[in-house]
């Protein structure tokens, strides 16, 4: 299947697993091309009550989608300082509450935030349990 600019349509997609593989067989994205096009299925079956068939070809698509992406998208990175910021701000919280959570004195939280004092294994394992993250969010 080729990229077109015909709009793919849920109604006219085939029920059983067979069909939509006839449709567009799932294999691994190897170009911009077959990328379009399983994002034209995929765009087509989303938010749609599917059948069992559909459901685990809709899912299967997904996945390869994913592993594309994660091949060709870089995640920008990010400083731990730049985590941990966004993490407190996401909760509404400041170097106060930091302070309270690490069971610190309180201007500890202000010189962590402030890059003047480093996280420490205990801090880290904390954090990472708090905020329900990897711990390597925080580890340089």
């Amino acid at each position: 299947m080729k990229t077109t600019h015909a709009k793919v349509e849920f109604a006219r997609l085939p029920k059983d697993y067979a069909g939509l593989c006839r449709i567009l067989t799932p294999r691994p994205i190897h170009d911009k091309v077959e990328f379009q096009n399983v994002i034209e299925i995929t765009d087509a079956m989303a938010g749609h009550k599917l059948t069992a068939d559909q459901e685990d070809y809709f899912d299967l698509l997904c996945r390869l989608i994913e592993d594309y992406e994660k091949e060709r998208v870089e995640a920008p990175k990010v400083s731990v300082l730049e985590a941990l910021q966004h993490l407190l701000d996401a909760r509404g919280m400041n170097a106060a509450d930091l302070a309270r959570l690490l069971g610190v004195h309180r201007t500890l939280g202000a010189m962590i935030l402030r890059g003047e004092r480093k996280l420490t294994l205990n801090h880290v394992r904390t954090l990472a349990r708090h905020f329900g993250v990897s711990a390597d969010v925080f580890l340089a």
